[in-house]
């Protein structure tokens, strides 16, 4: 028997009757008590071997129950979080040999919980003696690397958590972070099993969390105080947006008595605006390694991480970089760990009364050209305190001054002003000389933790610190001067919702009709740049290749439209939006009127476009919606000619020398991501009207 089912039978006993669970279930620890040892048994029973369970559901009661009765049968589990990549996720189910994966709704069905099972039938992977839990993390690298630990590791950390904290946090707590995190898991699930509070368990969309790219603080504030929470469990990124939302809106949280904040340091700014609006907020320091928590702020010494909780020890190397000793994990898969602390790569000091104090990552200092010592991560916290920055990475290794690379709040919030204001607070010599605005951060584009710590090495990567010079081939300097426009298009709402499968039926069909009415003038656009560009065979035979292509296209959607339940001739016979007769009418006008060459941004946009929402929309809108392929005929298999003809687009701009003609094709594109933009921002989703 576990700590954690032991702590039940004493709870049940105690106070039969008190609610463990709150979701839309509501389970008491007397249905704990009888339920877990059941459902445990069966479990056990389905998946013998000691081969891996994998899971990937959401937060919800009978998730709860099935975590529990999966640890207590002895089952290694290995929980998937929602924002892995396929890739990521068939690599993770390969590499630690799991046996099955359970997805989707889960529900308890008289003694039995019902989800849907997919068996594996991959070869069996040698793990760690004693392996209970295997979190994949997302790691420094695309492939995240298996961690493994023991059940009597979780539960150790679980209760050295409520024997830091006493037992009377064990109110209302309320799951924010992501399903599958460990850090939630074992201080946030099993901590509140441990100490006998209520776990309510809502789905991540109940709470304003169902959309990754753009978190919703006014449903998250709405979900605390309508269920009476007590305590959260966040990450930096989420403290900031509660802290914004708090200021924009004047509410106040009164009934919380604890807000832990852990995954990466949190700004001393961020600290301070949090407790002058009353929030109990107490930092923490952590690894998965450790088995999440490592140490917790007391709250006598904002900054700080605290003291260890009792269950590791910490210590500095001689370089100031922060070693663990103690109970650590098993190993990962296919490799037991080797003896010795662990190296956290976190460099730190600790002061008089024992307290560690993070002052950034040992990888990421940055040392400027002028020989100044810069932790990134204490501008960035300055920045973050800006409403219109949203998410930060600053960098300047061996230059003379720093630069951003910034995710905006919305797609017409004003960074450069923000900048302005923050770079007022900063010394000289740490102030940011040049920003770039681009596309969020996210674990799905591999940019960004689960626990929302920024992947340094891959965002480098894939921004380069040098823009392309003139010299560079003309594609390069197109795409980086509209990197800024492309950025704030990628931030519209309509967009992230359509991306990310959030978007109804109707939905859909309102975003095909608009569609087709801006694709049925491709062709006649075409044609008139062609005739402005007769004596430009290069271009001619271009743009002959992509009439030849496009013709027809229109009817495509209107097929689509019928597959997906709606009115093909009704869509036809309507009147275009006023946003989308808009980008039309911009297009006519510039091709008549100034460059028709200036076509070619146009271009750039609208087959940009159309691979993203090939690539990640349309499998997430029919995963959503279960409509027939048939329904999508528009958006895959134009996504997969536009593949191909960006290839050919971008020989064909690296052909184009003419200065007025590349001025021409890039204030297009500018002017096309804006406008596009307005087209999705147009589209009002059916839960907007809702909630209207």
């Amino acid at each position: 028997m576990t700590p954690l089912l032991r702590a039940i039978d004493a709870h049940a006993a105690a106070m039969p009757d008190a609610i463990a669970i709150d979701g839309d279930t509501r389970y008491s620890w007397a249905d704990l008590a009888q339920l877990i040892p059941v459902l445990a048994a069966t479990l056990a029973s389905r998946f013998p071997g000691g081969r891996p369970v994998a899971t990937r559901v959401d937060h919800g009661a009978d998730a709860c129950l099935l975590d529990l009765a999966l640890i207590e049968a002895g089952c290694v589990s290995l929980p998937l979080p929602p924002f892995f990549t396929t890739a990521q996720e068939d690599h993770a189910l390969e590499s630690a040999g799991a046996q099955a994966l359970l997805s989707g709704p889960v529900t308890l069905r008289g003694s039995e919980l019902l989800v849907a099972t997919r068996a594996l039938t991959g070869p069996a992977v040698a793990l760690p003696e004693g392996t209970a839990r295997i979190t994949f993390t997302s790691g420094s690298t695309g492939a995240p690397k298996g961690v493994c630990l023991s059940r009597e590791h979780l539960c150790g950390v679980a209760g050295a958590v409520v024997e830091h904290l006493g037992t009377h946090h064990a109110g209302r707590h309320l799951p924010v972070l992501p399903p599958g995190i460990l850090l939630e898991n074992v201080a946030g699930f099993y901590a509140t099993i441990l100490a006998g509070g209520t776990y309510v368990a809502q789905p991540q969309a109940a709470i304003g969390m169902g959309d990754p790219f753009r978190p919703d603080g006014a449903a998250l504030v709405r979900a605390i105080v309508g269920r009476g929470i007590t305590s959260l469990i966040l990450v930096p990124e989420l403290l900031g947006l509660l802290v914004k939302t708090l200021f924009a809106t004047g509410e106040r949280l009164p009934a919380l008595t604890l807000v832990a904040v852990g995954g990466a340091r949190v700004p001393d700014a961020l600290l301070a605006a949090a407790t002058a609006i009353g929030l109990p907020v107490r930092q923490g320091y952590g690894l998965t390694e450790c088995g999440s928590v490592v140490s917790l702020d007391d709250g006598t010494a904002p900054g700080s991480v605290g003291r260890s909780i009792g269950s590791n020890t910490i210590r500095l190397a001689d370089d100031g970089e922060v070693l663990i000793d103690g109970p650590l994990f098993l190993g990962t898969v296919g490799a037991p760990r080797t003896a010795g602390p662990l190296a956290t790569g976190d460099i730190g000091r600790i002061d008089d009364a024992g307290r560690l104090w993070i002052e950034g990552r040992k990888s990421a200092l940055i040392v400027t050209s002028h020989g100044r010592n810069i932790a990134p991560e204490w501008v960035e916290g300055v920045l973050l305190m800006q409403p219109a920055i949203r998410q930060v990475l600053v960098r300047g290794e061996g230059r003379a001054e720093l630069d951003a690379l910034i995710v905006p709040a919305s797609p017409d919030a004003d960074v450069a002003a923000a900048v302005a204001a923050a770079n007022g607070t900063l010394p000289a010599y740490a102030r940011i000389g040049a920003f770039r605005v681009v596309p969020p951060f996210t674990p799905a584009s591999g940019l960004l933790t689960g626990n929302g710590r920024l992947r340094r090495a891959a965002i480098h990567a894939a921004y380069p610190d040098k823009e392309p010079l003139m010299t560079q081939p003309f594609f390069h300097r197109l795409v980086a001067e509209t990197r800024e426009a492309q950025a704030r298009f990628a931030m519209t709402p309509q967009l992230q919702a359509g991306l990310t499968g959030r978007i109804s039926r109707a939905d859909y069909i309102a975003y095909l009709t608009q569609a087709y009415h801006h694709v049925s003038h491709t062709v006649l656009l075409m044609q008139e740049a062609r005739a402005r560009l007769i004596d430009r065979p290069m271009l001619v035979e271009a743009l002959d290749e992509y009439i030849e292509e496009e013709t027809g296209h229109e009817h495509w959607i209107l097929d689509d439209i019928a597959a997906a339940g709606g009115d093909r001739a009704a869509a036809a016979a309507s009147e275009p939006a006023p946003a989308t007769r808009a980008m039309v009418e911009h297009a006519y006008r510039t091709i008549r009127e100034g460059n028709p060459a200036a076509f070619f941004g146009m271009v750039l946009v609208l087959e940009g476009t159309s691979i993203a929402l090939a690539t990640h929309g349309a499998s997430a809108v029919q995963s959503t919606l279960g409509l027939p392929d048939n329904a999508f005929r528009y958006l895959t298999s134009h996504g997969a000619l536009d593949q191909d003809h960006m290839v050919f687009f971008e020989k064909l701009m690296n052909r184009i020398d003419d200065p007025a003609d590349q001025a021409a094709i890039i204030a297009m594109a500018r002017d096309m991501f804006g406008l596009f933009g307005g087209v999705f921002a147009g589209i009002e989703l059916e839960d907007t009207r809702a909630a209207a």
